[in-house]
């Protein structure tokens, strides 16, 4: 529900940006309250509003790319041994954000929306169902785990969080193409990765336990 009582639910990406603004309010948002407008439930939505919240605005706070990539490395676990209803945890959903950049976030999202929901639809939906439900988990795992390297990098953690949310729009609309183009998308990170390694290898290393 949002504040005015009507159901909104998420079916697409400017459903989701609808969502987000209507179902919060105050001048901080936690990742609990941006799941909670979108329900936890469902797969798809989730990763969708993970994944927008890892390439929006919202992440210029120093280490948040490494609290939702730790999310979301959670959330695609468990998809992919089979829970039905994800865990959590209590610490990673009240990490905040100021709301205005949440409402900034949306505000230019929202063009970029009516362009690619227009051309979402329903096709190539059993790449959206069980097996490949835990293959997009499995790659949504991945995505995750590169994001702690790159996120030494500037602009580093945008291809797979991109990535992840490419996948969550997938399942929420049911559209395998987009299934691909995010499987696209993270070879396209991995190469990034590989491009990066041997610059942020040593600051990985020194931040080990000697």
């Amino acid at each position: 529900m949002n504040k005015s009582g009507t159901k909104i639910p998420v079916t697409n990406l400017r459903t989701l940006l609808n969502s987000l603004v209507l179902n919060t309010e105050g001048e901080e948002v936690t990742v609990g309250e941006l799941l909670k407008a979108v329900g936890r439930r469902a797969y798809g939505p989730v990763l969708l509003v993970l994944g927008f919240i890892a390439v929006s605005p919202l992440t210029i706070i120093p280490g948040s790319n490494w609290v939702m990539a730790t999310l979301i490395l959670i959330f695609a676990l468990q998809i992919l041994i089979g829970r039905q209803t994800p865990w959590l945890p209590k610490s990673a959903l009240d990490f905040r954000f100021k709301r205005e950049h949440l409402v900034q976030g949306v505000k230019a999202g929202e063009k970029y929306a009516y362009m690619i929901d227009a051309l979402v639809k329903p096709r190539l939906t059993f790449l959206t169902a069980s097996p490949f439900v835990q293959l997009v988990a499995l790659i949504c795992v991945m995505a995750a785990a590169i994001t702690y390297p790159l996120g030494l990098v500037p602009f580093g953690p945008l291809l797979p969080s991109l990535t992840v949310l490419l996948l969550g729009l997938a399942l929420t609309a049911r559209d395998g193409v987009v299934v691909i183009l995010a499987a696209l998308n993270f070879g396209a990170a991995m190469y990034l990765l590989l491009q990066v390694l041997p610059k942020v290898l040593p600051k990985i290393l020194s931040l080990l336990p000697v």
